[in-house]
């Protein structure tokens, strides 16, 4: 059985305050520290306790649609009001994406209204990456999601039951500096801790909870918790 996408997971001072924020503004049920979708989405969106504060942007974010001008400003201004804020990462003032952080400083985008690349997907359009070519292959194979987009060194895949796409923009990106806050949960049998390694993930070690700790070719972390 090939591993599957459990949870994304992202650290956070304060797991609940951060969960609540991201359950307002998606409409999904929470579970303590976790969210769970109502929609196709596929996987749940997990926060775990960490005391180290975000110092530096995030190699992934979310990718939030928008069906109209107005319901684009609707969501900026909901978002706004449940703590998040305005930030700059450099975008031009000719963008018509709108660039904001969650109240911990995680980044986010609500993307444009008539956006072709995530027309077919639901309200959070994608998990964008910093990544290699590499990588989204590798994440292509791992979790038997067809590649949808190949070009110029940008990849991206998407569940063949639907929901978001993760996609990874290629070359120039930051070099990787110190854990990633925002990582990948799978559930899958122990043989897929080999199958994994043959594709090019390293294997980092066992927690103590039993989870499988490993990082993909980019050195970025990810978590497998073994099923039975």
């Amino acid at each position: 059985m090939t591993a599957t996408l459990h949870a994304l997971c992202f650290d956070a001072n304060d797991p609940r305050g951060l969960a609540r924020f991201w359950a307002a503004l998606l409409g999904w049920e929470t579970d303590g520290d976790t969210l769970v979708p109502d929609d196709d989405t596929g996987f749940r969106i997990r926060f775990a306790a960490t005391a180290e504060t975000k110092s530096r942007k995030n190699h992934a974010h979310f990718d939030l649609t928008s069906e109209s001008l107005e319901d684009q400003r609707r969501i900026v201004a909901k978002a706004l009001e449940l703590g998040g804020r305005h930030i700059d990462i450099g975008q031009g003032p000719e963008e018509e994406h709108v660039v904001l952080a969650d109240p911990e400083g995680n980044e986010f985008c609500v993307i444009e209204p008539g956006n072709t690349f995530l027309a077919e997907c639901g309200f959070v359009g994608a998990l964008a990456c910093d990544g290699s070519q590499e990588v989204g292959y590798f994440w292509s194979k791992a979790l038997d999601w067809p590649l949808v987009w190949d070009r110029d060194q940008e990849t991206a895949i998407r569940s063949p039951h639907g929901g978001p796409k993760i996609t990874w923009g290629g070359p120039p990106f930051d070099a990787k500096t110190g854990r990633s806050r925002v990582r990948f949960d799978l559930l899958g049998p122990q043989v897929e801790i080999d199958r994994l390694v043959s594709l090019g993930a390293t294997h980092l070690g066992i927690k103590e909870s039993g989870q499988v700790e490993m990082a993909d070719p980019d050195g970025n972390e990810f978590s497998v918790v073994l099923s039975r």
